[in-house]
């Protein structure tokens, strides 16, 4: 969604009082007001509510009325913390079961795991039967883990509040999250948590928002940038790729002509269903896990084939240029050979394979030069260089597994996934 478009966001908060302490949702409201956005919100917070419950009680009932742009789940303080064994008997099913409530009620909603923070001295009642919970880094880490692990299995996003607590505690102790019973926010620690639901919801960095509510300006504006740094992606205008549910990525390339046939294999991503267009008028849908289509052109000459990969109510395209000769040698226009998606991409560097078990090549399409920086999904740089007309990176010395290519030239970022088997 647009950075700078004023927006109406429709979102249910599930949860308990770490939500209604502070009113959270009237406070992300008031930020989204202060800039033209409206959230207009519900909640079901119930004391001390957890997911098993939330499952019967009015929670359900409005998950189920449908309609939600948003719905945000907010589990018990303690349990998430607990043993990976008690986890998933008393808290992993039912996080399951109300993501499937969100979806099927509102296909186009999005789940959001509300990560909440650990007690500011641990869990001492429970810390004599799982130790690691003792102390706050302990039961922090293990709130981590289990939210991390609940949006990941759920295909839902993630609003990471305990690392924004985190970094302020470790950088800003002077500024006090807690109420007076070392669990529940203060004024600040809400205000802390509003700023990253604010970016997790209205995709806009809360470094650049000036309402600062009740809390004193100098401790806004700290709360302010740490949200941005945690929350935060400032080269690709968006939350960082970790907090977001997987998005649909779609990814063509040309395999060979046999005859009149044309093989294509599938490298899109996370997408339930796919439609291909052939370019001569057919088009084919089919799952999103197909290896390859193949398809028979009538005619020789040049065609464009394009990929819609869907997921949800979300949506990637890519198209590549083909050549259909006579005989059985194909030409692949070479400004076809990556994924065409923006309407400036002639002027973008081209990115092709982009699975590959070797290198990516990367060609830059004007006289500058790109900088290129390839990430590992939870942001870390592994390659840094700077590419003059045609180039290549090298992934053969990194594992298996999906990884970000940036590229910035002339002033612009783009970004790309590309796959290392």
């Amino acid at each position: 969604m647009p950075c700078n478009a004023q927006q109406t966001r429709r979102v249910l908060f599930v949860g308990n009082s770490y939500t209604y302490v502070n009113d959270l949702p009237q406070m992300v409201a008031n930020m989204a007001a202060s800039v033209g956005d409206q959230l207009v919100h519900t909640s079901s917070t119930p004391g001390g509510c957890t997911f098993q419950q939330h499952c019967i009680n009015q929670s359900m009932t409005l998950i189920r009325q449908g309609g939600w742009d948003a719905v945000v789940l907010q589990e018990q303080s303690q349990l998430p913390s607990f043993p990976q064994e008690q986890v998933e008997v008393e808290v992993f099913p039912f996080a399951a079961q109300l993501v499937d409530s969100i979806y099927s009620s509102s296909p186009c909603a999005e789940p959001i795991f509300y990560m909440t923070w650990g007690r500011r001295d641990g869990d001492q009642d429970n810390a004599p039967y799982f130790p690691v919970l003792g102390s706050y880094e302990g039961m922090d880490s293990m709130l981590c883990q289990r939210y991390m692990q609940m949006a990941a299995d759920n295909d839902a996003s993630l609003c990471p509040v305990g690392r924004v607590w985190r970094k302020l505690r470790a950088e800003h102790p002077d500024i006090n999250l807690y109420a007076d019973d070392g669990s529940h926010p203060s004024l600040a620690g809400t205000y802390a948590a509003a700023c990253a639901f604010y970016a997790v919801l209205f995709h806009h960095d809360p470094a650049d928002l000036t309402f600062g509510g009740e809390v004193a300006d100098d401790d806004a504006r700290t709360i302010r940038a740490a949200a941005s740094e945690v929350v935060w992606s400032s080269d690709d205008s968006q939350p960082q790729s970790q907090w977001i549910r997987p998005q649909p990525y779609s990814a063509v390339q040309f395999v060979e002509q046999v005859d009149s046939v044309a093989s294509f294999r599938n490298n899109s991503m996370h997408a339930d269903s796919l439609l291909w267009s052939f370019g001569d008028g057919t088009t084919l849908a089919t799952g999103g896990d197909i290896d390859a289509v193949s398809h028979p052109y009538a005619d020789t000459g040049s065609y464009t084939v394009t990929v819609v990969a869907s997921r949800h109510c979300m949506c990637d395209t890519a198209s590549i240029l083909i050549r259909i000769l006579a005989s059985d040698t194909t030409v692949v226009d070479p400004l076809g050979i990556g994924s065409r998606r923006h309407d400036d991409c002639e002027t973008q560097p081209l990115v092709f394979p982009t699975v590959t078990s070797g290198k990516v090549n990367i060609a830059t399409t004007s006289a500058s030069c790109v900088d290129v920086t390839l990430l590992t999904p939870h942001g870390e740089a592994v390659i840094k260089d700077r590419l003059c007309g045609t180039g290549s990176l090298d992934l053969t010395p990194f594992s298996a597994g999906i990884y970000l290519l940036m590229l910035r030239q002339d002033g612009k970022t783009t970004i790309r996934k590309v796959v290392r088997l």
